[in-house]
């Protein structure tokens, strides 16, 4: 069967239609990113701004046109921590199903780092261990489990660009506005500084993992195949967040044409990422493409299976 997935973030907009076959394998048929930024603003408001709005919507109509040649059985649309914090997430839902025709489903935190670790781990064989990390625009999420199953998971209201919003204020970031986001973001860690990550493999999903992948390749377009499965040590990540932090966004933009619409962003991504790495005692990470889109495909085909 063909899945159509469309992830609603903070930052990005992302398409991916996928063939499953009868044994669950994912075979991606189609990916799309935009970046509207839906959730511009949404930290300190907590609603969603219309011009905001407008955009995702405006993408959301061009996916749909994008669907018919691969006649998806089911077309799925998710989002998350933006619709999560929004007051008036119900205005953008009727706006999306008046507009597009499609219903949004706003995932939990919990329900995105499981769907987030199943995409990842699909993409992994024989990693029976890991660690997944989704560093969002809105939100973290940090999952760990085995081959098939999470056994433990943290969602945490921190992500890229809700980081940038609230502290890094200048461009480039003053030296205070880094040190009071990494007080920031460690008062949010909880239990998961006692975690033990030895045993575990590492693996970075989204923007910020894959961007970090092109960056340290120092290549001009994203390619899937480029990202899938590169080994981006803690070394290249404190090279890189070295550099990003003394940079303009202007400058930034001229690293690689992928920094567009992450310029501004990257950094405090990026910052997050290192603190991760630091926390969890890791000299590296497996970036992966995969994530919340291919869980949700495989989910999608499980209840098919049930069903029929």
């Amino acid at each position: 069967m063909n899945v159509a997935v469309i992830d609603i973030g903070t930052n990005t907009v992302l398409l991916l239609v996928a063939e499953i076959s009868h044994r669950g394998a994912i075979n991606p048929l189609l990916y799309e990113q935009r970046i509207p930024r839906l959730g511009r603003g949404v930290d300190a408001a907590r609603r969603l701004e219309q011009g905001s709005i407008d955009r995702a919507v405006a993408v959301l109509r061009e996916y749909v046109q994008l669907l018919p040649p691969f006649h998806p059985t089911r077309t799925v649309v998710c989002g998350t921590s933006a619709l999560r914090d929004a007051s008036n997430r119900s205005d953008f839902m009727e706006q999306v199903k008046t507009e597009v025709g499609l219903d949004v489903e706003v995932l939990s935190g919990e329900d995105e780092a499981l769907l987030t670790y199943r995409g990842a781990v699909s993409g992994l064989p024989g990693v029976n261990r890991a660690i997944v990390l989704d560093i969002g625009g809105g939100s973290t999420e940090i999952s760990v489990g085995d081959a098939s199953h999470i056994l433990q998971n943290w969602s945490l209201d921190v992500g890229s660009v809700r980081l940038t919003e609230r502290f890094l204020k200048h461009d480039p970031p003053l030296p205070l506005e880094i040190t009071d986001a990494i007080r920031w973001f460690k008062d949010h860690l909880g239990a998961l500084e006692e975690f033990n990550a030895s045993e575990y493999t590492l693996v970075g999903v989204a923007g910020t993992a894959t961007t970090l992948a092109i960056l340290d390749q120092e290549l001009e377009e994203f390619g899937i195949d480029a990202v899938t499965n590169y080994s981006l040590t803690r070394d290249a990540v404190e090279r890189l967040l070295d550099r990003l932090k003394r940079s303009s966004h202007q400058n930034i933009l001229q690293l690689s044409p992928v920094m567009k619409g992450r310029a501004d962003i990257i950094t405090a991504g990026t910052l997050i990422l290192s603190e991760l790495l630091e926390i969890l005692g890791q000299d590296e990470l497996v970036v992966s493409e995969r994530g919340v889109r291919y869980g949700i495909a495989l989910r999608e085909w499980e209840n098919q299976q049930h069903e029929g």
